[in-house]
């Protein structure tokens, strides 16, 4: 589905036609990925009673535009694309950077956030001075350490057989060839613009404490990019928070654990739509 804005949003709709009536659950992927890493539960959803909107934020793979430097920028887009679209009842899921656009969309659009799922967060979130300047002077190899760290030690290493749950699916590979897929389409720029945008964001506190909406955190146990840990100011900020912690899970939680965090979404979006409005 493209969203109709002035710069396009895509937008994969899980398999099902788009109907703005039905509860919405919008997904938002992390630093250079797009809406592919949430297939497995975004097609679940559509095919159990809910409308999908899995989007390539801007300047990622099918949207338009460049990468935007900030988490309210990119929120602000992700919002007027979504009055657009007539969206008036969703939850919104966000993964890593998106669960920081998940945070901002909330404040943009309290009237029509039921909840908000947050995915391998972290408050602040941090990216090393090493790291960012490997995303700009050393890219590839930027991606083979964010990829090694994005996993569990039990499949992390390129070199270390098997890293896959099942025939013909490596996970870390597979991440690889997205990440190098969207550099190759979309430009150099956009890794260490997603970088700096998450390693920028300052309200994160602020912006959870006000919320109204039930929140869901989703973590890994083993997440070296954002441990459980890294989260704990952003939940005790919240004044509905649930937490759900995946077991040897790394931050790649979607792919390492997707029967996990389907349910955990599937469970929080039946309570989200289901609970009186205030």
């Amino acid at each position: 589905m493209d969203l109709p804005t002035s710069l396009r949003l895509y937008a994969y709709t899980g398999g099902k036609a788009f109907d703005a009536s039905k509860p919405t659950v919008v997904f938002l992927h992390g630093a250079q990925h797009d809406h592919s890493v949430w297939i497995l539960q975004s097609r679940y959803l559509a095919h159990h009673g809910y409308s999908v909107l899995a989007l390539d934020l801007p300047g990622h793979m099918r949207s338009e535009g460049p990468a935007l430097e900030t988490v309210e920028e990119i929120a602000d887009r992700v919002a007027d694309a979504l009055r657009s679209a007539k969206v008036t009842r969703m939850i919104a899921v966000g993964h890593s950077m998106g669960s920081l656009i998940a945070l901002e969309l909330a404040k943009r659009m309290p009237e029509s956030v039921r909840g908000i799922a947050l995915v391998a967060t972290a408050f602040p979130m941090r990216v090393a001075e090493p790291l960012l300047n490997a995303t700009r002077e050393a890219p590839d190899e930027a991606l083979d350490m964010i990829n090694v760290w994005s996993h569990s030690a039990s499949i992390a290493g390129f070199d270390r057989k098997p890293s896959n749950p099942g025939p013909g699916f490596s996970i870390m590979w597979q991440n690889l060839r997205l990440m190098q897929r969207i550099q190759r389409c979309n430009g150099s720029t956009v890794l260490p613009t997603d970088f700096v945008a998450c390693n920028r964001y300052a309200a994160g506190l602020e912006t959870a404490a006000a919320l109204q909406c039930p929140v869901l955190f989703v973590l890994g146990s083993s997440d070296s990019m954002t441990p459980p840990r890294a989260a704990k100011a952003l939940i005790d900020a919240c004044r509905q928070p649930q937490v759900v912690t995946l077991s040897r899970a790394g931050h790649a939680l979607m792919s390492e654990n997707p029967d996990g965090v389907r349910t955990a979404i599937a469970d929080f979006a039946r309570r989200a739509f289901a609970a009186p409005v205030n």
